[in-house]
């Protein structure tokens, strides 16, 4: 099974400085898809420039030709689905129907609480998101759609004329616990992880592999649960979360090692952070380009 090598491009540069050139080099280095964060700020860079994903993604599409696009991840933090649908559409449109949707519950970070509420718990993260995932699923399949549920509404909201991509673009699902892979297992045309969080710290490569295999196995349950069959869902690795952290972008045996050890689990699509200097994701660009063009054709 060949595996996808994908980035992801946080959105920390003005457009006009600079911002576009790491969407057209991903496109020129063979990535099978950018992605960026949609938050409203990010950990470390929280006091410096942020921007947009949605406007990023729409100002990238129309920098690149080939290059799929997308978010990882979007969550109800401060999104409703209503105006997160028409969004999607006109982003979708406008790419020629490149875009796929990154979509998880959300956190606790500084999106929890930007509108001026208190942080949801994760209770109340995953009630939303089971309400969220469904609603956004008819709005971007039907050319209207009533709804009123227990935290979103919609009265014949329309979206004519759909997503260039039929039935919908494509839900990336993040989940580790089993609601949110249920949603995955049932929406979803992937799922994505970034690993056991609470290996991050004092874990091995060992424990994370483990780990990560217990939750496909339970992703694997799931869908036969439903019905579903497992190969039609791809598997996605977010890396740089896990206690490997930043080791096997420094040379291209090392990530090779580290994507193949991942294949084997049914991954089909491993995500690297683009360099950037002075921050967690600080790499040898040399390294990343080799990686970028080398790797893939060692993970056939």
């Amino acid at each position: 099974m060949s595996l996808r090598l994908s980035t992801v491009i946080l959105p920390y540069r003005r457009w006009q400085e600079g911002g576009s050139t790491s969407w057209t080099r991903a496109e020129q280095l063979g990535f099978h898809t950018a992605y960026t964060y949609d938050h409203l700020s990010w950990r470390s860079f929280r006091d410096g420039p942020w921007f947009g994903a949605v406007p990023t993604l729409t100002a990238a599409a129309t920098v690149t030709d080939r290059l799929r696009l997308g978010t990882l991840v979007t969550s109800p933090n401060f999104r409703h689905p209503v105006t997160l649908a028409k969004e999607l559409i006109s982003l979708d449109d406008i790419s020629g129907g490149r875009v796929t949707l990154g979509i998880g519950a959300g956190g606790s970070g500084f999106d929890a609480t930007a509108l001026g509420q208190e942080p949801w718990t994760p209770r109340e993260r995953a009630d939303r998101f089971a309400e969220f995932v469904p609603l956004l699923d008819r709005l971007l399949s039907e050319d209207a759609v009533s709804y009123e549920g227990d935290f979103y509404s919609a009265h014949e909201a329309r979206n004519i004329p759909g997503c260039v991509q039929r039935p919908r673009l494509p839900f990336a699902v993040a989940a580790t616990g089993p609601r949110g892979m249920r949603l995955a297992a049932r929406y979803g045309q992937a799922w994505v992880t970034t690993g056991d969080p609470k290996l991050y710290e004092n874990g091995t490569p060992e424990q994370s592999i483990q780990a990560i295999r217990g939750q496909a196995e339970k992703l694997a349950d799931i869908c036969a649960e439903i019905g579903r069959d497992m190969t039609d869902l791809d598997r996605v690795l977010l890396t740089g979360f896990t206690p490997d952290r930043g080791g096997p972008l420094q040379s291209l045996d090392a990530f090779v090692d580290f994507a193949g050890r991942h294949r084997e689990l049914g991954f089909t699509e491993i995500v690297i952070h683009w360099p950037i200097p002075d921050s967690p994701f600080a790499v040898d660009e040399k390294a990343f380009e080799q990686i970028a063009m080398e790797a893939p054709a060692q993970l056939r």
